[in-house]
């Protein structure tokens, strides 16, 4: 099963981690691995692009595990734009999981 663990602070979401192998399908082809691999990628990427903010990205292949962390000392602009990019990559973390419930869960 894929874990997606999601950290608050008062501001709202701190960071998001991903781990493990949903057991979907077989690797090359587990669309759920796939989904929960582009919305971290995708949660890194805007956070550089859009939002102006270098986050701090923790990788562990042996242990397929991703994880996206907000550095301190953020304006209120990068506090905002970054809580929409991450409030929306949670949201397409939870269409996949009740969609396939026994394959990715999400803790927060």
């Amino acid at each position: 099963m894929t874990i997606v663990t999601v950290k608050r602070c008062e501001d709202g979401i701190r960071s998001i981690g991903v781990s493990g192998h949903s057991g979907y399908a077989e690797a090359g082809g587990d669309i759920i691995c796939a989904a929960a691999s582009v919305l971290i990628t995708t949660c890194a990427n805007a956070l550089e692009t859009v939002a102006g903010i270098q986050p701090d990205v923790y990788e562990n292949e042996r242990n397929a595990e991703i994880r996206v962390t907000l550095p301190g000392g953020l304006t209120p602009r990068q506090m905002h734009d970054s809580q929409v990019i991450l409030e929306s990559i949670l949201q397409g973390y939870r269409d996949v999981a009740q969609g396939y419930p026994k394959f990715l869960k999400i803790n927060q």
